[in-house]
Order: C-alpha cells, then structure tokens, then sequence
C-alpha cells in the first residue's frame, strides 16, 4: 500500500520505518529540510533502541523515503498519515495549528479521494475541525472529493516504540465509514495475524482512548508518589508496600515504581490537555487536577532532600547527577525531574556534575555551554569532587555502583536517589546518608 506520513517526529518516524519494514511504500514529508537531507544520509533524530538499522534497511531497499514537497506527498499515498507534533498552547490545552495545516495542506494538493488517518495525540472532537478544514480548502478549490478522516492513536513507549508497533497490544481505529474499516483492516494486516488485535469505534471515543489510557498510567504513578510521601513520614518502606499491593492482580506491578515524578512528551502533556477539555465542558476534574499536583510536587523531592542534609546551604556546592533523560532507553528530556532539580540548584548557586548514557546532546541543545552545568564522559567522572550524587534515573548501569569509589570520590557521603535503585540499609551500613522515595528509615539516616 502506498502511505504518507506528514512528520518526521518521534511518533511519524517510528510508525513509517515499521510499516515500510513489511512492505508499504512509505514515504515521509517534514518541513524541516536538515531533519530530511540527514534521514537520507542515515541520521536518525531520536535515540530508540532498534529504530537505525530498520530505516536503514527499508530505506536502502525504496520502501522509506523522505522529502519536503508536501504535493509529492500528497500525490504518493492515498493513506494520508496526520503525526506532527500537538504541543502544549498557553493554557495547557493541545495546539493543534500544525495538524490543522497539514489537513489544509492535503486538501490543497488532492486530486483523488484519500483516507487521512490523525496519528497525532489530539483532543476530542479534532477529526471534525480535520474534517472541517479539509471540506473548506476543496469547496475553495471548486472541487468535489470524497476522503475520510480516521482517528487512528498511537500508544508507543519511549524505549520500545519498536516493539510497540510490530506486536501491539491494540490498534484502535475510529471511524464510521466502512471502506476506511477495510483499508486500515489491510493497513495493520501485518500486525494483526496471531489474533485480532483490531478495536473498532466511533471517532471521538478513540480520541479520548489515547488521553484516557496515559492519564490512567499517569493517576498509578501519582497514586504511588502519593502513598511514598505517607510512608516516610509514618516509617513505612514504600518498596515493601509495592509488592504487597502489586501482589494483587487487579492492581498490578507495572507503573507501581515510586519515583522522582513522571515525564516525557506524553504523560504531561496528555493530562494537562484531558484538564483543559474538561475545562471546556465546564466540568472539575479533580482526579486529574490532584494526578498533575502531585507529579509537580514530587519533581521538587530530589532538591528539598539535598537541601535538608546541607541545611539549606547549597550554593557553592557541587552535585553529580546521574541520568538526565526522563526514562531509561530514551534520549528525551521533555518534562524531565532532572531539568527540575538542575535549574533549582542553579537558583540556589549550586553547580551539576552530569552523566547520562544517551541524553548528553540533548541537555546540550537544551542549556547551550554553562560554567554551572559539566557534561561528563562517564558516571565516575560525574563524581569527582562532587558534594553529592543524585539520581534521576534508572539506567541500567547505574544499578550496582562502585559504593567505595562513590564514597572516595564525594566531599560528603550522601546518595539522594530518585528511583529507589539502591538498599537503605547497605548504604547506611556503609556509611552513607540516603534519601530515596518513600523508604522510611532512608531520611532519618541523613
């Protein structure tokens, strides 16, 4: 089948590269033309595991191609994939000008009926102003066309968004029309054979879908950081509390992990936008309203724990960080803890000392060359001379340290860690004053 996907972002890249990957012909269209010109020399944009060499692949082979002429675009697919970015507007509510110019641009430039499919994460009721605008731009042009707009949410995690789209859970399409059924039944074939992993709806409920599912895992995440806060002051050991809850099926043990706040392109963003819609309807939503609370709160964790061991005096001092993208396996720093602990350190006249495996280029483009900030090789070099190691987040190598080298190397024996890596008791046996989410015992011991 011959696709368009206009967006070359996180999402548009992913989705092209693993329908190419069974043999659609795909081809992408972005405005930005360094983002196309490298994609066409092998530069990938993202970090995500397992992504390069299948662009590399399906582009060798003719079945991925990149270009900026959205009328090329328009011509080559009658499946017209919607993936640019929704980012959050003044209000929190989602920005949909650049899925609205797309649609503009599709109607603009078709000759024939398309099926517009909106891959982006949009609010309820968008495949209508879709719907609207593409009706305006061909009544403008005298024409008459048939197309449908298709609601069709992605539901990639960052760190496995390849596996995601070879074996996905679910493939939620929204639409009445029965030939737009079909051609997105043929479509997501390929994806589809051990069993029917197709769920058919009306449009504005698969909208809501995508919000409804990040704002649930979101609501688990609070709900944890919620019950972390409870457990140091009552001397409970949150991890203790997490398997005895997960123990129980219907709760579950995934998205359970006590931390130092979530991020990321889609939880925050997601939530704010489903508060604003609601908003909108003039209803409170007060469950959403307290998920959000509560995750801006625990971002503050990390720097109010660091700054209770120095008793309120910070600047001056030095503080390896450990991990600056949002989570493991991904190179974004959207909505990160660590941009929050960085830039209130920085307030307080404190310098960071940074490591992450991935992540460095990005903190790079984010903050430009600072005497306060040091983006370092290795973990170890994060260390040296530093007051106090802190950690945002839970790479894997970051999970059995060299605890002698950390003390040797740190002017102050503490560890705050943002993701409960380590054993409170080991560390205090150690020596060490530890401060991790909700371990009880872990604050007292700085």
């Amino acid at each position: 089948m011959k696709v368009t996907v206009f967006g070359i972002g996180y999402v548009g890249l992913v989705q092209a590269a693993i329908l190419a990957s069974v043999g659609h012909d795909v081809l992408c269209v972005d405005v930005d033309q360094s983002k196309v010109d490298n994609l066409k020399k092998g530069i990938i944009p993202i970090y995500e595991p397992g992504l390069t060499p299948i662009v590399e692949e399906t582009t060798k082979n003719g079945l991925l191609s990149f270009t900026t002429d959205a009328a090329v675009g328009v011509a080559h697919g009658n499946i017209q994939f919607i993936a640019v970015g929704t980012p959050p507007d003044e209000d929190g509510s989602a920005d949909l000008k650049y899925v609205l110019a797309v649609a503009k641009t599709i109607a603009s430039h078709m000759s024939e009926p398309k099926f517009i499919i909106d891959k982006s994460t949009v609010p309820v009721g968008t495949a209508d102003k879709v719907t609207a605008k593409i009706t305006e731009v061909l009544a403008g042009r005298n024409i008459s066309l048939d197309f449908d707009v298709v609601s069709n949410p992605e539901f990639l995690k960052e760190g496995a968004a390849v596996n995601d789209c070879m074996k996905p859970d679910r493939i939620v399409v929204g639409t009445d029309s029965q030939s737009a059924r079909e051609i997105m039944t043929e479509l997501y074939a390929p994806f589809n054979r051990n069993h029917d992993r197709m769920i058919f709806m009306d449009v504005r409920s698969a909208e809501l879908t995508k919000y409804a599912a990040n704002c649930m895992l979101a609501t688990k995440i609070s709900f944890m950081n919620e019950m972390s806060n409870l457990a140091e002051l009552l001397g409970a050991d949150i991890e203790a509390v997490r398997h005895g809850i997960g123990s129980d099926t219907r709760i579950g043990y995934q998205f359970i992990y006590p931390g130092c706040g979530y991020g990321g392109s889609c939880f925050p963003k997601d939530v704010q936008a489903l508060v604003r819609t609601a908003h909108g309807i003039e209803y409170q939503p007060a469950l959403l309203e307290a998920v959000e609370s509560v995750n801006a709160a625990q971002k503050q964790k990390l720097f109010k724990n660091l700054s209770h061991y120095f008793k309120g005096e910070l600047k001056g001092k030095t503080i390896a960080l450990w991990g600056l993208s949002f989570k493991p396996q991904t190179d974004d720093m959207r909505e990160a803890s660590s941009r929050v602990l960085m830039e209130a350190l920085w307030q307080a006249g404190a310098k960071v000392q940074a490591f992450d495996p991935e992540a460095m280029e990005e903190c790079q483009r984010i903050y430009g060359d600072s005497q306060e900030l040091a983006l370092v090789g290795t973990k170890e070099s994060a260390l040296k001379g530093a007051d106090a190691l802190v950690i945002c987040t839970e790479w894997s190598q970051f999970r059995a340290p060299d605890f002698d080298l950390i003390a040797s190397s740190l002017t102050h024996p503490v560890i705050v860690d943002g993701r409960n890596l380590y054993d409170p008791k080991l560390l205090k046996d150690k020596g060490f004053a530890y401060y991790g989410i909700g371990r009880g015992e872990s604050v007292q011991a700085g």
